[in-house]
């Protein structure tokens, strides 16, 4: 599992690595040569090479890759933001380590480079880019637009490690951009969260020496963050087996529209499927079911036309997985719905509430928390995008905070699995796990996607993975068939596209099972 550090975690892993033994200047050694040996492989002597260095350690790392970028035969010039008086520990010995000279960082500089190194601040930085340094940062960014390239050292000057915000005052913020990003030991948020995200360009993790022990210590103090990758959740999901059956494979209940809206409903009840749901019911109003018949043959349709025919439903403990919300309206008759189906004794059961069924307790999201944390339903999983979450949860809106604290506290407050959707989507579980998906296509931006998302969910919560598990690797299946699908793509190309997602997935379980 890739586990994406907090500044601060990675400043205490910095500590701990030093304290064991490691002098910080080997660190720093490492780090340069890591930056060194990628800009080697990606640009040949010939290019001019500009380094922008800091007054801190990021500055360090560039005086260690200008030394060896010249070792290596290449044309350098460093260009120091602030006086060499002010250099101290390892970055003055990196600076002292150089064979050259450094002169005055000036906005002058750029036009003769043709690859920058923006080695000017790092993931700690925790203030704007202002004076001498904004003005670096506008001119590193008007240079990329005229064809040179750029390489942020740990991240782009100017982005929050922790947040991926640009840092602003009330003249706005600039950071730089950068054709590809090299960071050390491990990813922060800042690199997968947007607009940081964007302004990283590839991000190349090199590894500078410190133990994964180290690691797992720091990181296991605290809840963990991850990126969303199959190494996060593959135990949870297994292939089925030569015995396996469909009543071994869970069934799902998609809650279904009126007759003008049935679409929704049947984009996931589609996804449930085809993720691996041994049987889907899509409960459809009496007036709807004949446009679902036309439209259905695996999918199985039942007509319930109120809150009291989903209890009647769900009175058979076999349903073992709701989905809720897509295309079903918004007001009293889907409030209804939702409470009956949270309701029950049934501890098998879990929760998908999208779209509609989010919206519908826009006036008393409490209400909805409250009946969440009652619920005797194994898992609940709430699926918002930005203006959904902003209805249910309006104190958790301010866009200088952290995408991830935010989709953690609103799953402390709701008691359910948070996903918030987006270019940068974040799950987060009610114990303060969180992961954050980096594999979405633009081409995800289209009516019903996220329908299919609730139903992929929906289907793997009916397969037995908790809550957080099944929106971990939904959401990561769903980036997976957007890029299986390519541009153009409908929602109706997502559940299709989701086959050869999960045989590479299957492929890879019978792989682990053989090794093991």
């Amino acid at each position: 599992m890739q586990h994406v550090l907090s500044v601060a975690q990675m400043g205490e892993a910095d500590r701990r690595t030093i304290a064991g033994g490691t002098p910080g200047i080997d660190l720093m050694e490492a780090a340069g040569g890591g930056v060194a040996d990628e800009i080697c492989a990606e640009y040949g002597p010939e290019v001019r090479i500009l380094v922008l260095a800091g007054p801190g350690n990021n500055g360090g790392d560039g005086f260690v890759i200008a030394r060896l970028l010249e070792e290596r035969g290449y044309q350098v010039v460093v260009g120091l933001l602030g006086a060499p008086e002010r250099l101290k520990g390892d970055a003055l010995l990196a600076f002292e380590g150089m064979s050259g000279e450094a002169v005055a960082a000036e906005a002058a500089l750029v036009a003769d480079a043709d690859v920058i190194v923006d080695a000017l601040f790092g993931a700690g930085l925790d203030r704007p880019l202002e004076g001498p340094a904004r003005e670096l940062a506008e001119a590193v960014n008007a240079r990329r637009r005229q064809g040179a390239r750029v390489v942020a050292v740990d991240l782009p000057s100017g982005v929050s490690g922790d947040t991926g915000a640009i840092l602003a005052n009330a003249e706005g913020g600039v950071a730089v951009e950068a054709d590809f990003t090299v960071t050390f030991c491990r990813m922060k948020p800042g690199h997968l969260l947007y607009p940081g995200c964007g302004l990283c360009g590839e991000v190349r993790v090199v590894d500078i020496g410190i133990p994964d022990r180290i690691v797992d210590e720091v990181v296991g103090e605290a809840p963990g963050l991850h990126l969303n990758e199959p190494d996060l959740w593959r135990a949870a999901w297994r292939a089925p087996g030569v015995r396996d059956h469909k009543y071994t494979r869970g069934h799902a209940v998609v809650a279904g529209g009126p007759v003008h809206a049935t679409g929704a409903a049947r984009l996931s009840a589609g996804a449930a499927l085809r993720i691996g749901a041994g049987l889907v019911t899509l409960a459809s109003p009496s007036q709807a079911v004949a446009v679902n018949a036309a439209h259905l043959t695996a999918v199985m349709i039942r007509p319930v036309d109120d809150a009291a025919g989903f209890s009647a439903l769900l009175a058979d403990g076999r349903l073992n997985a709701v989905v809720a919300g897509p295309g079903f309206g918004v007001g009293a008759a889907m409030r209804a719905v939702v409470l009956a189906v949270l309701a029950g004794e049934n501890p098998q059961r879990a929760v998908v509430l999208d779209a509609d069924a989010l919206t519908s307790f826009a006036e008393n999201p409490q209400g909805l928390f409250d009946v969440i944390s009652a619920s005797a339903c194994r898992d609940v999983v709430l699926t918002p995008h930005e203006g959904e979450f902003a209805r249910l949860f309006p104190d958790l809106t301010d866009e200088n905070v952290s995408r991830v604290q935010r989709a953690r506290e609103a799953a402390r407050i709701s008691g359910a699995t948070v996903l918030l959707k987006g270019a940068d989507t974040v799950i987060a579980g009610p114990d303060g796990r969180a992961a954050i998906c980096n594999n979405a296509v633009a081409w995800l931006a289209s009516a019903g996607s996220g329908d299919v998302l609730a139903g992929i969910i929906g289907g793997l919560l009916a397969q037995g993975l908790s809550g957080f598990d099944a929106a971990a690797m939904g959401a990561w299946c769903h980036g997976e068939a957007g890029r299986v699908a390519g541009a153009g793509l409908i929602a109706e190309d997502l559940a299709p596209s989701l086959k050869p997602v999960i045989a590479r997935l299957a492929a890879d379980c019978d792989s682990t099972s053989k090794d093991n």
